[in-house]
């Protein structure tokens, strides 16, 4: 095993486990389970090899440690390049090789700009560390990061450890293939020390109104990350950073989850975002009635059935009051239509049938039949707790 110094590359990362830099070299090996002790005999682990083991010792002890990062502009190789070292030489060079070809757009927000990359540094970081933390190393194969003109792809082999999968990797409680290797990983702080690496990568995306990451590719044999090349998305750029400051902390990850689900979906029940947003559904309806406080969403429709939609103030800040207006306006068009379609099949309609239709409370389901009396379109053919309507036409 490499004899580096470790103090200085805890020190370089470490940002929390300060009683490493206590330690001198030998003993910061042992406490991240770097070397163990075989009859009598002071003996590199799986982990320690990874970590710090030289590159012919790797060659030879754990091939499968290799690495890849291709870039491609259109059909053209630009970048070819094989990483033989330990992880912590081999993590911090991708990542530096990645940087030219990371380019940053400038965000006015007020008086001061904001860097965006285009893909999200800390969020690379976490990918390549979530990769080679979580691969498995008794199959062939290398960790491949691959930047083309659709985006950024970095895999692994070995596919989502059991009970893992893609709807629930922001839920999941955080485990992995290799234990040993992760906790090494955290301590020297080039991992997420709560486990929670993957929320960062996530919140790369949110925070300006990109995409998400995408692990559909992924199967039984791999995990595959596709974080999709784009424009940021300015306006909520501005309107998150705004948000954040009034409440003086940054927004929670799930809050950004069913911000972007809104943005996507434009309006959605409770029932649908727990399908669609990887947020416990308890924490959930939660998340959604703060929105509704904050005045960033709003709420349609009765309580048994509402939906939820971004707030007139969100499409107004992204000069989209236009859109707004169509969706507010869209159920004053629809539901005269609805009505007299179901009236017509029916051949009658009463109130109860109007709100399970339209899914709003009894009070507008009458609201909009007697529109439809006054216009002549139905009739009123009996009264009381029993009342029923029935087309004109």
């Amino acid at each position: 095993m490499a004899r580096e110094n470790l103090r200085n590359i805890v020190g370089k990362y470490n940002n929390s486990d300060k009683t490493l830099l206590e330690l001198n070299d030998e003993e910061i090996e042992k406490a991240l389970g770097f070397t163990t002790t075989v009859a009598g005999r002071i003996m590199p682990t799986l982990t320690g090899l990874l970590m710090i083991g030289r590159e012919d010792v790797l060659a030879k002890a754990v091939p499968t440690s290799e690495a890849a990062l291709q870039v491609l502009v259109g059909t053209d190789v630009k970048v070819n390049l094989t990483y033989k070292g330990s992880l912590l030489r081999t993590i911090e060079d991708i990542a530096h090789a990645i940087k030219p070809w990371n380019p940053v757009t400038e965000v006015s927000l007020g008086l001061f700009t904001s860097p965006v990359e285009t893909f999200n540094g800390r969020a690379i970081r976490e990918a390549l560390v979530n990769a080679f933390g979580h691969r498995d190393y008794s199959m062939l194969g290398r960790v491949r990061v691959l930047i083309d003109d659709m985006g950024l792809t970095i895999s692994n082999p070995g596919g989502f450890i059991e009970g893992i999968s893609i709807d629930n990797l922001l839920t999941a409680d955080p485990h992995g293939r290799n234990p040993c290797l992760m906790d090494a990983l955290k301590r020297v702080g080039l991992a997420e020390r709560t486990g929670r690496g993957i929320d960062r990568i996530y919140e790369g995306s949110l925070l300006v109104g990109k995409p998400l990451p995408d692990y559909s590719e992924s199967g039984p044999t791999s995990v595959n990350l596709f974080i999709a090349r784009s424009e940021p998305d300015q306006e909520f750029i501005r309107l998150i950073a705004e948000e954040s400051e009034k409440r003086s902390a940054p927004l929670p990850l799930q809050t950004l989850l069913v911000l972007d689900a809104l943005k996507r979906q434009r309006r959605a029940t409770i029932e649908v975002l727990s399908r669609t947003v990887d947020v416990r559904k308890s924490q959930l309806v939660q998340v959604v009635e703060l929105l509704v406080e904050s005045g960033l969403v709003e709420a349609v429709g009765s309580a048994a059935h509402r939906e939820y939609r971004l707030s007139s103030k969100v499409y107004k800040r992204s000069g989209q009051i236009k859109e707004y207006v169509r969706q507010a306006d869209i159920d004053s068009i629809r539901y005269p239509e609805l009505i007299m379609r179901l009236a017509r099949k029916q051949g009658q309609v009463s109130k109860r049938d109007v709100a399970e239709l339209l899914h709003v409370g009894p009070d507008t389901a009458y609201y909009e039949i007697r529109k439809l009396v006054k216009s002549g379109d139905l009739l009123a053919a009996k009264r009381g707790p029993d009342a029923y309507y029935v087309p004109c036409v």
